[in-house]
């Protein structure tokens, strides 16, 4: 079974998605046959990456310039979202957080995802984000973050200075509009199933349970046409 999961590594409820399904995918009885790739998504493509020292507004700032409200009402959102991820075991400390462009981060991802790695690389980059304070749109950071989850320094640099996954990063932003995604994070299983949001692990353990079942059907056993079935068992033979 394949999972593809189109997030951004600054969006807050995908990182509360990722555990809501992790906790789902723990539950699922045919876990170990499941493929899960985390597709592209930028939330905000014309983002900048401030320099070092050049940071400008902080999150709550952002966000209120975004949602055309007060400060305080964003910081309101704020809170709110930590409390949410606090549940999941999550530590959000968006005083910290520094915008970023999350371009690069995405063909990492794609290289991560060809050395066998791309969960504990994404995983990284979403802690790094959300609870260290680490600007994930530097370059320098983006390779030090990689290379702690499992990849080659000198690789992930070569990767970013050619562009190598660039084209991977766009195909997959294609997809994200051909299957009409305009939020995130979107689970979509074996291409047959879409589920948009950060739903609580029991709906995406039923989604995974009916995937599983409709592809894998059981068998039917049609009754005789008298009702009766003569056959041989452990018991004896009907005579």
């Amino acid at each position: 079974m394949l999972i593809e999961i189109w997030s951004d590594v600054v969006c807050p409820w995908c990182y509360v998605g990722k555990r809501r399904f992790e906790t789902a995918l723990a539950g699922f009885a045919k876990r170990d046959e499941v493929e899960v790739v985390w597709r592209a998504f930028e939330l905000d493509p014309h983002a900048t990456t401030p320099a070092p020292g050049d940071e400008g507004a902080d999150y709550a700032e952002r966000l209120a310039a975004k949602y055309g409200t007060t400060r305080d009402g964003a910081q309101q959102m704020l809170d709110s979202m930590t409390a949410t991820a606090a549940t999941e075991g999550l530590d959000f400390r968006f005083e910290r957080a520094h915008a970023a462009n999350t371009f690069a981060a995405h063909q990492v991802l794609h290289l991560a995802l060809e050395r066998g790695v791309q969960d504990a690389v994404k995983e990284r980059l979403m802690r790094a984000y959300f609870t260290e304070g680490e600007p994930v749109g530097d370059r320098d950071t983006l390779v030090r973050l990689a290379a702690e989850a499992g990849l080659e320094a000198a690789e992930v640099e070569k990767a970013l200075d050619t562009e190598e996954y660039a084209a991977a990063v766009r195909a997959d932003e294609e997809q994200a509009r051909a299957y009409g995604i305009s939020g995130v994070p979107f689970y979509v299983v074996d291409g047959r199933y879409g589920v948009s949001g950060a739903q609580p692990a029991e709906q995406l353990l039923a989604v995974l349970d009916t995937a599983w079942s409709e592809a894998h059907p059981g068998l039917t056993v049609l009754p005789t046409a008298d009702g009766v079935a003569e056959a041989c068992g452990p018991d004896g033979c009907a005579l």
